[in-house]
């Protein structure tokens, strides 16, 4: 049972994390007031769309029709970046859902759209994204061939233009492409380069995107303790992070620290995290944000194969709430899956093949992915508990074959190995023999990469410390060049001054010595503003208000300061200015003794 265990909810609770606009429901009114008071067509254009993605999770049907007012609005407009924004953020919000298979299909028929539209206009940057977005889709399908694809058609031209963000972004998408294709430590370097850029242009929302995408890498080589470090940072940044929806990631990212520690077996702290995600959510009042936590005390009880616990938290008033939610989405058969796996857990197999009956259809007409494969593991454990050999074999065969399209290595092992079990009690030996050998050539697979993912933790350590000393010595050849750019502008004001004290021992033009000294004075204190300004990061922080405070105060002191010691130095230089006896010696050094020199 723990193989299929899982209550998967087709990833309609992703929009709740980044990029959505998750309101309360009360925030509904507020955007539709707000969107009838708008007067330009940016503004009434921003509203909607926000609309659009807050009734996703309220109402997909009025979603649904906010999308294609959106697209209407900038048709009509005829603003190239408008429609392309409308379309584009059509394929966004369908592909909150796109495990299934309508919303994936209209998700990437909008994508297409936004980049046949960019590509029409020549919006490079535009092209970029939207082939970013297409890679995306295509790997919850999944279909990594088309996503990488994508994501190296979005690369190429995204390298030739001056975007870091975009780039970054790129980054990330060509890491998750190489970690679903098992070659981590190339989706380790996309993802730490990424990292790199976003820490350099201070982009808070990509560092958190960065260290989302480094916490799911570790979880995928089961280094767990790292994968939870990084989820803890993604939570701590949201500080940094000026959007309206931070207060419900917060809770998005605790449940999700929670499962961390449910996959790390430390099951107490797990439930604590996925507890206190329910609490916060309903601090906010906001009843959708409760169901990821819901669902994952549900799951914990079935991974550690409790099965009763697991139906009396399904007939809770917890349990009452997720039943609403999904029925209000029309997806009941999602708690017909859960009813039936518990059910089989209790061995009461009458009422599970009833409710896995009831859930069928769904997953068969409008699931893909490793959701589908889920399920028909779900269904050939209950076919093998409940004595029915032939559907139990129907059905281990169907996961088998999907999972090798898959890559699901763990699942083919486990399918191989019922099938092992039920042909030999079926009397057919020479099939029974053959999954046998398949069973133990799949174990071996899995142990060779155990061990391959052992030695991909070294090596990811190994390619963080290179990347990390990498940095340093770049940071440290900047410093030394730095410090030599300092030490030639010292050079260049000391040489100035020289320079103005040897003129005021000749006759030259009270001119000359004006134009020197007011240069050899605007570098000196200039290059004090910029010594000052270098330096004034421990106690401002970046804050503008206080770099502005600092500046001022150190003008009101500089700026006096200058426009006296330069009146003072030119006008005695002016007024004194003849062939001094220092002049005398120095002429003397220069054309020799026996010039006559007069004073």
């Amino acid at each position: 049972m723990k193989l299929f265990y899982k209550i998967n909810l087709i990833v309609f609770l992703l929009f709740l994390s980044i990029g959505a606009k998750a309101q309360e429901a009360a925030a509904v009114d507020s955007i539709k007031a707000a969107l009838k008071k708008a007067i330009t067509i940016e503004e009434k254009f921003n509203r909607m769309e926000e609309l659009s993605r807050v009734m996703m999770n309220v109402n997909p049907v009025e979603a649904d029709e906010y999308g294609k007012g959106l697209i209407k609005m900038a048709e009509e407009s005829r603003d190239r970046k408008l429609m392309f924004k409308a379309y584009l953020s059509n394929g966004i919000r369908n592909s909150y859902f796109a495990t299934q298979k309508s919303y994936s299909q209209n998700a990437i028929d909008f994508f297409n759209k936004a980049l046949d539209l960019a590509r029409q206009n020549r919006m490079e940057e535009e092209a970029g994204g939207s082939q970013l977005y297409l890679a995306g889709v295509y790997l919850l399908i999944p279909d990594k061939e088309k996503a990488l694809s994508y994501v190296t058609q979005a690369f190429s031209l995204i390298s030739t233009l001056k975007n870091d963000s975009l780039m970054a972004e790129a980054h990330n998408s060509y890491g998750q492409v190489y970690m679903a294709k098992n070659e981590n430590i190339l989706a380790l370097r996309n993802f730490l380069s990424a990292l790199r850029i976003g820490e350099e242009i201070k982009n808070f929302p990509l560092i958190r995107n960065c260290y989302l995408n480094l916490s799911t890498f570790y979880a995928d080589i089961e280094d767990y303790d790292k994968a939870i470090d990084y989820m803890t940072e993604v939570y701590k940044i949201l500080d940094k992070v000026k959007e309206k929806n931070v207060p419900y990631q917060k809770v998005i990212y605790t449940n999700s620290i929670g499962n961390l520690f449910a996959n790390k077996k430390s099951y107490d702290i797990a439930i604590g995290y996925f507890e206190k995600s329910i609490r916060m959510a309903d601090s906010l009042k906001f009843s959708t944000l409760k169901i990821p936590g819901y669902v994952s005390l549900l799951n914990q009880y079935l991974r550690i194969d409790e099965p009763q616990k697991a139906l009396n938290y399904l007939n809770s008033k917890q349990g009452d709430e997720l039943k609403k939610h999904l029925e209000k989405f029309g997806m009941a058969p999602i708690i017909d899956q859960a009813y039936g796996v518990i059910y089989t857990g209790l061995a009461k197999f009458d009422s599970a093949g009833i409710f896995l009956e009831k859930a069928r259809p769904m997953f068969e007409n409008n699931i893909t992915g490793n959701n589908k494969v889920g399920f028909y593991g779900q269904l050939a454990s209950f076919y093998k508990k409940s004595g029915n050999k032939k559907l139990a074999i129907e059905y281990y065969l169907k996961v088998k074959e999907m999972s090798e399209q898959n890559g699901l290595l763990e699942n083919i092992k486990k399918a191989s190995q019922y099938l092992d079990t039920l042909y030999t009690e079926s009397g057919n030996i020479v099939l029974a023999g053959k999954y046998n050998a398949l069973y133990y050539q799949y174990k071996d697979s899995i142990e060779t990469l155990k061990r391959e993912k052992e030695l991909t933790q070294v090596e990811a350590d190994d390619e963080q410390q290179r990347q990390e000393k990498q940095i340093i010595e770049a940071e440290e050849a900047k410093r030394q060049r730095n410090n030599i750019q300092y030490l030639a502008i010292v050079i260049g004001i000391v040489a100035l001054f020289i320079a103005l004290v040897i003129l005021g021992m000749f006759k030259v033009s009270a001119t000359t010595i004006k134009m020197i000294g007011f240069f050899a004075f605007l570098m000196f204190f200039e290059f004090i503003f910029l010594i000052f300004k270098k330096n004034i990061y421990s106690f401002t922080k970046g804050e503008p208000w206080k770099d502005l405070l600092f500046m001022i105060g150190l003008a009101a002191v500089l700026l006096p300061l200058h426009h006296w010691l330069e009146h003072k130095v030119i006008k005695y230089l002016t007024s004194h200015n003849r062939l001094t006896s220092a002049g005398i010696h120095i002429k003397r050094k220069i054309f020799g003794r026996s010039k006559n020199i007069e004073r």
